[in-house]
């Protein structure tokens, strides 16, 4: 069986306040990124005027005006348009987000396993970080 090129890739739309994101969140990004087990796919500027215009910058050069130098896109256009069509429906008038596709590179080694040793993976699901947190602040107070 051939190995698999890429894994799961997830799109986060990342809200922020101005129109790029903070070097605090380049530099959270960047160190996820160094430990190897994500790869940044993609990474998308949108930008929705008071008046509903949307504006979306695809960056390719993470060296240049945005001040990405600290990341690296493994490559670069996984993000389709209907993806940004329907990720920028949550960004409020005046306000801008990133979109982000990451790679999950430890789920691809995973399925690699999983399919040379016959498995098949029927089903993942993701529970979001808030809820977890939010059912084991229940427990501990149970």
């Amino acid at each position: 069986m051939a190995e698999f090129r890429y894994g799961p890739v997830e799109l986060y739309l990342v809200g922020f306040e101005g129109d790029r994101p903070s070097p605090d969140t380049i530099d959270a990004l960047a160190e996820l990124l160094e430990g190897g087990l994500v790869r940044l796919l993609d990474f998308v500027i949108v930008s929705k005027s008071e008046s509903g215009d949307v504006e979306v910058i695809e960056i390719e050069d993470q060296t240049g005006e945005y001040g990405f130098g600290s990341i690296e896109l493994a490559e670069i256009g996984i993000t389709g348009e209907e993806d940004i069509a329907e990720l920028v429906e949550l960004v409020e008038p005046g306000s801008s987000a990133a979109i982000v596709a990451l790679e999950l590179v430890y789920a691809r080694r995973l399925a690699d396993r999983l399919a040379s040793s016959g498995g098949v993976v029927l089903s993942a699901e993701r529970i979001p970080a808030p809820i977890v947190n939010a059912i084991m602040d229940m427990a501990e107070e149970a």
